[in-house]
């Protein structure tokens, strides 16, 4: 039923030891040190229910991203957002590419919704391509669209990106974009919507500062829209108090530690191409990979397997639709880590070859 990587208490249960975890694309600095402060302290609170409105949180938000307050909806981390999205959409037609993360069609189908698959072709790299645009038809409800995508890591061209949004706006189509993993891009200005918002009432972008500030078991995301009527029901479909008063402290102090995400995008962008390379040069095929994951592809059997009895946990993509067997997603990790996973990459490709 796991669908997800991170399953640690279930890879202890089968190898008897815990694993280095590269299945889940969080960040290897860790929670911010005023994060971690400000959480502590807000356990002095833990007895008082939180601000229903979260105030001071989406007027952190609000600041950080540049935009009104009001145009944020928090939630208890990205998925929380994602189910709250498909019961606003349910029973009717959504678009996916394939693969994406796997989240978007569990919600969906839950709550009726027809999907329809655009599958990305390995012929151009996982890559959109210009033919998304004959999908988005003015019967279509919703597109979902993650960027950079998961599992391949890859962004969308800037101009392809805003023709889909304003063929979106024209025929009355929800555009969802997930831009989780955009603060780990080199530039992520060059590659979110946040700057359309005010423009485009059809527009909805979710982002969750768990991956980027490694809060994964804090549990905090958000959901950026300037329509009222979307806004309002994405409140409406919420549990009431969805984010506790640890998470929104840790949140507030995280958002304002620019210093830490200097820093966190100086080491991702060392080590994703010298853990490119190091595949490579252990014959393993990349494929993609713009934000803090590597997607691959090997035909080395069972690879995943031979990796978790050397003690290291990374993603399998067979479970993705438009994938299958043999390719893979491994998060980037610090450069010990990294170089351990690799070492144990070239045993198995030595003895396979």
């Amino acid at each position: 039923m796991l669908t997800h990587g991170g399953d640690l208490v279930g890879f202890y249960e089968t190898y008897g030891r815990m694993p280095l975890d590269f299945s889940v694309n969080v960040n290897p600095l860790g929670l911010p040190k005023g994060a971690r402060k400000a959480a502590e302290a807000a356990l002095s609170h833990a007895a008082e229910y939180p601000d229903p409105a979260y105030r001071q949180l989406r007027e952190a938000v609000g600041r950080h991203y540049r935009i009104p307050p009001a145009f944020v909806v928090p939630g208890n981390g990205a998925d929380d957002l994602i189910w709250r999205i498909a019961a606003v959409m349910k029973n009717r037609r959504v678009l996916l590419t394939a693969p994406c993360f796997s989240e978007y069609e569990n919600a969906l189908e839950t709550f009726g919704c027809r999907i329809e698959r655009h599958v990305l072709k390995a012929e151009h790299q996982f890559c959109l391509t210009e033919d998304i645009l004959e999908k988005i038809t003015p019967d279509l409800d919703a597109f979902f669209l993650c960027n950079p995508n998961n599992p391949t890591g890859r962004t969308l061209d800037r101009g392809l990106l805003l023709r889909i949004l304003d063929r979106c706006r024209e025929y009355g189509t929800l555009l969802w974009v997930d831009e989780c993993f955009n603060g780990f891009l080199d530039r992520p200005e060059e590659h979110s919507l946040i700057d359309r918002l005010s423009s485009y009432e059809n527009l909805a972008i979710l982002q969750a500062p768990t991956k980027f500030y490694a809060m994964a078991g804090l549990r905090l995301g958000f959901v950026f829209c300037a329509g009222d009527r979307l806004r309002k029901q994405l409140w409406t479909f919420g549990q009431s108090w969805p984010v506790s008063v640890t998470a929104q402290a840790a949140g507030i102090a995280a958002l304002e530690d620019r210093t830490y995400a200097e820093r966190s995008r100086a080491l991702i962008r060392k080590e994703r191409e010298r853990v490119r390379n190091m595949l490579k040069a252990a014959s393993i095929t990349v494929i993609g990979g713009e934000a803090n994951y590597l997607f691959f592809h090997t035909d080395i059997p069972t690879f995943d397997r031979k990796l978790a009895e050397k003690g290291f946990l990374i993603r399998s993509c067979a479970s993705y639709h438009g994938l299958e067997d043999g390719y893979y997603r491994i998060a980037l990790r610090t450069p010990r880590d990294n170089d351990k996973l690799i070492k144990a990459i070239r045993k198995i490709a030595a003895a396979s070859a």
